[in-house]
């Protein structure tokens, strides 16, 4: 053997164990890329039932918004209701005391008069006896 197929020879070993070397992390990356894909098949099975199951959610999240919608739309007519009776009662007090609260008054007044006038007299005619 020459020096030639000496040097041959540990240049194709070493070029054989470059490629061994090499091969274990291929062989570990490709291991990786199927468990990869596994996880993805595995994802895309499980995220249609999942993404089903949210769909119906919305869809009764969103019945029960439309109820709560023709529930909020009764209240702002009680509301608006109640602001008209409540102006309407400010309506009637104000109407009542401009119309019978002066006469009221007048009549309280001179009623009170009158009741002074005859106990004053019967007071005095007491005092002067």
């Amino acid at each position: 053997m020459s020096a030639g197929e000496i040097a041959g020879l540990i240049a194709a070993v070493a070029a054989v164990a470059f490629v061994v070397f090499c091969a274990v992390p291929l062989l570990k990356l490709g291991r990786v890329l199927e468990e990869v894909r596994l996880a993805v098949r595995d994802l895309g099975h499980n995220s249609v039932p999942i993404l089903q199951e949210l769909k119906g959610t919305v869809t009764a999240t969103n019945t029960e918004l439309g109820k709560l919608s023709v529930v909020t739309d009764d209240v702002a007519k009680v509301s608006a209701h109640a602001t008209v009776v409540s102006e309407n009662a400010a309506q009637l007090s104000t109407l009542f005391a401009s119309t019978l609260g002066g006469p009221l008054i007048k009549t309280a007044a001179f009623t009170y008069g009158v009741r002074q006038a005859v106990t004053g007299k019967r007071a005095g005619t007491k005092k002067g006896k």
